[in-house]
């Protein structure tokens, strides 16, 4: 799409009228005195949540232990239940998908179930852009196979901003035995080619996984279609699973007959999972590289955001990601470049995931002054605004008044009586 974006409210108003899924932004608790820009981070609640939430409760007070019986097992099924509906919004099949732990734990898993290095291919592909919590489990599991991280760790620098396809696929040598990347960088919104870079390590004997914790929910993924060996994502930020929601995990089907890495009592079989055998019978889907018990009541806000998207469709939110993120490229460069202002996020459509990165020297207070006048975002060093117009609940007109606030702050220079110390989380 290559929408001729305009300036101006009126300009706005009349792409909310034409926008399909407005009507969504009823169903979200959103406050009239707040542009909520920070689903990367974490997603607003909903009322569709809400209501799982509440009746998880309200089963638990009910029926107390049993409540995992309710409802024809709904809740000791639920991680399976869930997968089901995730699957659908990542290209897989029902039984590929599980809910269960955090991103980090399912990187662990994951490496620990696929990373077999032998003498010939040791080393795990990575980058030294994405979030480092992916690294801190690679370098974890390599020590303990032995190695130490300077020599199994091989790293793919980025070259300014943006890491490139091309330096991932020369990387891909015959030593590596694993490539970990993200679908989406946090820090730049950079979307890799995810079907050049799998196809390329397959044809090379290289396993490959993805963390898609900034593309599930704002970027069409097709994992069948990718063929990859596993694949990881939180499901609080654009999913709205609410804080600390369980993560999603993916397991190629080809590969169901593997023993998970970290084996625990709820990827047992179900059939004999209740004898409480000392010996372990792996459950021959993604529910079997589950851990512990999931985390029933952190779960329930989950299902009804993945009803919510199903009713949207993926193809539909994606496509009002890239016109309204789009949207927001134009405002900053239209109305804020002169103010010292820069894009720090690909403007090419397919480059690019559901934020957006604006960069300023004075960027840390100025997400204090954003605050200060009503606007949620988040900062990141060194000198990174990130902010997300979600295709479920921001307007135009929020992002065309947020873009005006910014210009306010920048022209009156409110920042700087704000302390360029750091002193708090954002």
């Amino acid at each position: 799409m290559s929408l001729k974006y305009k300036d101006g409210l009126e300009y706005s108003t009349i792409m909310d009228n034409k926008d399909i899924l407005a009507h969504f932004r009823q169903r979200f608790y959103v406050k009239e005195d707040n542009i909520y820009m920070c689903g990367n981070s974490l997603g607003l609640a909903s009322k569709d949540a809400e209501k799982c939430i509440l009746n998880a409760i309200e089963k638990w007070k009910t029926h107390g232990v049993q409540m995992w019986n309710v409802d024809r097992h709904k809740y000791y099924e639920h991680s399976k239940r869930l997968g089901g509906l995730m699957a659908k919004l990542v290209g897989a099949d029902s039984d590929e998908v599980t809910v269960t732990g955090s991103t980090t734990v399912n990187i662990h898993q994951a490496i620990a179930t696929f990373y077999k290095p032998t003498k010939k291919r040791f080393k795990i592909l990575v980058d030294d852009t994405n979030f480092p919590t992916d690294r801190y489990a690679v370098d974890s599991q390599v020590i303990l196979k032995g190695f130490t991280p300077k020599d199994a760790v091989k790293i793919v620098k980025a070259k300014g901003r943006y890491v490139l396809e091309e330096d991932v696929i020369s990387a891909m040598t015959e030593e590596v035995a694993l490539v970990l990347l993200p679908a989406v960088y946090y820090n730049t919104a950079q979307l890799l080619d995810m079907r050049r870079i799998s196809y390329a390590a397959k044809e090379k004997g290289i396993l490959v996984g993805w963390d898609l914790s900034h593309a599930v929910g704002c970027t069409d993924i097709d994992l069948k279609c990718l063929d990859v060996d596993f694949a990881v994502w939180c499901t609080y930020k654009y999913l709205n699973g609410g804080p600390g929601s369980p993560a999603g995990l993916y397991i190629n089907r080809k590969h169901f007959n593997l023993v998970p890495g970290l084996a625990g009592w709820w990827g047992n079989k179900i059939e004999t999972q209740f004898l409480l055998r000392q010996q372990f019978e792996h459950r021959k889907d993604a529910g079997g590289w589950q851990i512990g018990t999931p985390h029933l009541l952190s779960m329930a806000g989950l299902e009804g955001s993945l009803k919510m998207f199903l009713e949207a469709g993926m193809s539909n939110i994606r496509k009002k990601s890239l016109e309204i993120t789009g949207y927001l490229i134009f405002l900053v460069e239209t109305k804020l470049s002169a103010f010292g202002f820069t894009i720090g996020s690909p403007r090419e459509e397919n480059r690019r995931g559901g934020h957006v990165c604006v960069e300023h020297e004075q960027a840390y207070r100025i997400s204090l002054a954003l605050k200060t006048r009503g606007v949620t975002s988040d900062f990141r060093e060194p000198n990174i605004l990130r902010f997300t117009p979600a295709a479920l609940y921001i307007s135009y007109e929020d992002v065309y008044k947020m873009v005006d606030i910014l210009m306010d702050i920048a022209k009156n220079e409110t920042y700087k009586k704000i302390t360029p110390k750091r002193n708090m989380v954002l």
